[in-house]
């Protein structure tokens, strides 16, 4: 049976066709999945540049495809109908340290230049010295300055706090338009990555206007290690193939759903191993340091236009400290593990963790979706 939580609100996705050999913009009605590209909404893109894409969807009668608990959960296979990542021609954005307890983790992965031997002895010294001194601060408030006065007195400042309680968000390009993966898909690791983890992320829909249209889950597979040894490595440590996940749908916003549901969503993480192993996290949003519309509004606006809109990852609470083999080492990926992100109002988005290199390569891009829309006589 499909999840219940699909059974109220609007929910938008895209869904590969193999009879088009291309991407359609679909919409759960009555437990089923309809394709209702048009002319007018040839892609997510348009259909969130619509005035009102709540409206659209449902004034559109659009072509019954399949039975929603047939299609979910199904692997990525050209030569069948599945659930593609629900962006397409989005940039792909996100945000990092926006949590208090996730921060301190990004400054022992710098203190520890990615070794993740060292990182449970900084932890404690860097947890001392620091405590809860930041969990309540606004960021870029006066209190926050004379706490960073303070950090840098005792000698852990560190770029992660900069931007954690400082007046600028960290705000990074995740992926590359259309390389985002979705529901059933394998996760991406660099083959150079020995300390890794998943990060359970809410991700907002956001217009070319600015306006949040919507939301949906995320994992940004994050490389310890690699960014730990330097920030200027952000690039190879997030934006590698398959190495983000985005899904299973866009939850509009109207009358069931909005921006308040946002900043009270619940989070759940599972890990499962080949060999047994299990880790169960949450990420609260209650807790984020800086308002999911203040971090819309220092992406886009007059400094930063996106004609095509964006997807904006909101950043995650999670940040997994325990062991997983040898003492001290922590939490970090093997090839297998099944990553489940899930949360009431949005459903789950389950993928299993390979290497990058041993993923589906990324060859859809935006010429060849240009070309299908167009031999479909939709543009």
């Amino acid at each position: 049976m499909a999840d219940p939580v699909f059974q109220n609100g609007t929910f938008v996705g895209r869904a590969w066709r193999a009879d088009v050999g291309g991407p359609s913009v679909v919409v759960i009605r009555d437990g089923a999945l309809f394709d209702i590209t048009s002319k007018a909404a040839p892609t997510m893109r348009d259909l969130l540049e619509h005035p009102d894409p709540v409206a659209h969807v449902r004034s559109t009668q659009g072509e019954r495809l399949v039975a929603l608990e047939d299609c979910l959960g199904q692997k990525a296979d050209p030569s069948a109908l599945h659930l593609l990542a629900p962006c397409d021609l989005q940039a792909v954005k996100a945000c990092g340290v926006t949590f208090a307890r996730s921060m301190i983790e990004r400054v022992i992965e710098e203190r520890a230049a990615g070794d993740a031997s060292r990182a449970e002895t900084i932890r404690a010294r860097v947890t001392a010295v620091i405590g809860d001194s930041l969990r309540n601060l606004k960021p870029g408030s006066p209190e926050a300055a004379r706490v960073k006065a303070a950090l840098i007195e005792e000698g852990v400042w560190s770029q992660y706090l900069e931007v954690g309680i400082g007046p600028d968000a960290e705000v990074f390009t995740k992926a590359q338009v259309l390389s985002a993966v979705g529901p059933g898909a394998d996760v991406g690791l660099h083959p150079a990555s020995r300390w890794n983890n998943p990060e359970p992320e809410i991700v907002l829909a956001v217009s070319s206007s600015g306006q949040v249209r919507g939301a949906t889950l995320g994992n940004d597979v994050n490389l310890r290690d690699i960014e730990g040894r330097s920030a200027l490595l952000l690039g190879k440590a997030k934006d590698n193939n398959a190495s983000c996940a985005v899904g299973p749908f866009i939850r509009l916003f109207d009358e069931t759903y909005g921006i308040d549901d946002v900043r009270k969503a619940e989070l759940t993480l599972l890990v499962e191993g080949e060999d047994g192993y299990r880790l169960t996290g949450r990420s609260s949003m209650a807790e984020i340091s800086r308002d999911p519309l203040d971090l819309v509004a220092q992406t886009i606006g007059p400094h930063h236009q996106y004609p095509d809109g964006l997807m904006l990852f909101m950043g995650t609470l999670f940040a997994p400290v325990e062991d997983r083999d040898e003492p001290g080492q922590g939490f970090t990926h093997k090839l297998g593990d099944v990553v489940t992100i899930a949360s009431a109002e949005l459903g789950s988005l389950t993928n299993t963790v390979r290497l990058s290199t041993e993923c589906a390569p990324w060859s859809f891009g935006a010429a060849a979706l240009m070309r299908n829309l167009a031999g479909r006589r939709l543009l």
